[in-house]
């Protein structure tokens, strides 16, 4: 009987977590440049709750690659 219960358990708990918990990688982010938008509108509107997330915490770091590409290219290299 545990077993079952056990069962159900994990079957409605692993149908809370789908595509929008997805961690994109910096690469990612940086090819997609609507989605790095919405992912730092996002972070930046409730940052108490949602810095420390690893989507958080890549899209920052594409922003500043794509900063310091950005940069690069201005500064002819």
């Amino acid at each position: 009987m545990k077993h079952i219960l056990l069962g159900i358990v994990m079957l409605t708990l692993s149908g809370c977590f789908g595509e929008g918990d997805k961690i994109h990688t910096v690469d990612e982010l940086m090819a997609d440049q609507a989605l790095l938008a919405k992912i730092t509108s996002e972070c930046r509107n409730n940052p108490g709750a949602l810095r420390q997330t690893p989507n958080c915490q890549n899209a920052a770091a594409a922003d500043w690659k794509l900063r310091l590409e950005r940069m690069n290219r201005a500064l002819g290299g």
